[in-house]
């Protein structure tokens, strides 16, 4: 279904109609099934019209927001078990896991720290596991 704003040429009167399509439109009018509701003119056009359209941009930020900061608490929890049951290591990630690893070093805690996309790739080839996780900052929102 189709909403035209339509416009008599005769009496400048303006009304609304609903119609199936565009060429359901046009064969009306061609048989002369459209009158203006206010003279009964067959002298009827299409006025121009801006669609309607419905704004749910509001709604899906809101949305959006709420599944950020659902995530980012989530992360925020990650984190603080994290520090609580880890030892941090710092850069010095790859070559404490590789100890860990060869050495058979037992470690009272796992270890956490900082390590480049490929120390990860190249451990993990060497067949050590090992887990990546968005740091959130403690100073954001």
């Amino acid at each position: 279904m189709i909403k035209y704003k339509l416009s008599c040429e005769n009496c400048s009167n303006d009304f609304d109609s609903w119609f199936a399509s565009s060429k359901e439109f046009e064969k009306l009018k061609k048989s002369k099934f459209l009158s203006c509701p206010n003279c009964n003119s067959y002298k009827i056009k299409k006025s121009l019209m801006a669609p309607s359209v419905i704004n749910n941009q509001k709604e899906s930020n809101n949305i959006n927001l709420k599944k950020h900061l659902e995530v980012k608490n989530k992360l925020k929890e990650y984190k603080n078990f994290i520090k609580k049951n880890f030892e941090y290591v710092g850069d010095n990630f790859t070559y404490e896991a590789r100890s860990i690893h060869y050495n058979n070093k037992k470690k009272n805690k796992g270890i956490y720290g900082n390590a480049s996309v490929e120390d990860i790739k190249e451990l993990s080839e060497e067949g050590i596991e090992t887990e990546t996780i968005p740091w959130v900052k403690d100073n954001e929102n």
